[in-house]
């Protein structure tokens, strides 16, 4: 977590995404940056699905793509329809702690048990579906996911401000990653 940037000020952001959709979107949640009206999406935000996180964005500010982990690798096509008919400009991609997509394996049999009990599957194709499925969406360590997440979207849409984040669940807030 060395790598991770508090952001208490805006003088905080870093440089590249002051004064843009990404520094705006930094500023509303942890600032409390006053809302706009927009009429389109400024940005598109790639988030992790898990129910403890909630940004504090004004209406039609982002278009937002929640998948486990933030991993968008089977969401390109939206990202690519925010980019060439949306219009956006940046990506902020924000993975968070505590994630559940980390060390499934231990989540195993928790996963099989919860198919069967309430889905109504039978455990066999329960656990099928865990394996072959978990190793898809298996992330080692939240940061260094978020990291390469943004490394292979900036070499798939080099035009575009990709900025990788934290969010930790303990405050609802944003930290810049440092990359290095």
């Amino acid at each position: 977590m060395d790598r991770l940037v508090k952001i208490n000020t805006a003088e905080d952001i870093f440089p590249e995404y002051r004064n843009t959709p990404i520094g705006d979107l930094i500023e509303y949640q942890n600032l409390g940056k006053k809302h706009e009206s927009f009429d389109s999406a400024q940005l598109l935000v790639g988030m992790c699905m898990d129910n403890r996180k909630h940004l504090i964005i004004p209406e039609n500010f982002a278009y937002i793509i929640r998948s486990g982990g933030a991993n968008l690798r089977y969401s390109e096509f939206k990202v690519s329809y925010a980019i060439a008919v949306g219009g956006v400009n940046h990506i902020a991609l924000i993975g968070h702690n505590h994630c559940g997509m980390v060390n499934l394996a231990a989540r195993k049999e928790l996963f099989i048990e919860g198919l069967v009990d309430r889905a109504g599957w039978e455990k066999e194709v329960a656990e099928d579906h865990f394996n072959n499925f978990a190793p898809l969406f298996e992330i080692v360590n939240e940061v260094d996911f978020v990291l390469s997440e943004a490394k292979r979207l900036r070499s798939k849409y080099p035009n575009i401000t990709i900025a990788p984040m934290l969010y930790l669940v303990e405050d609802n807030r944003l930290y810049l990653i440092k990359e290095q």
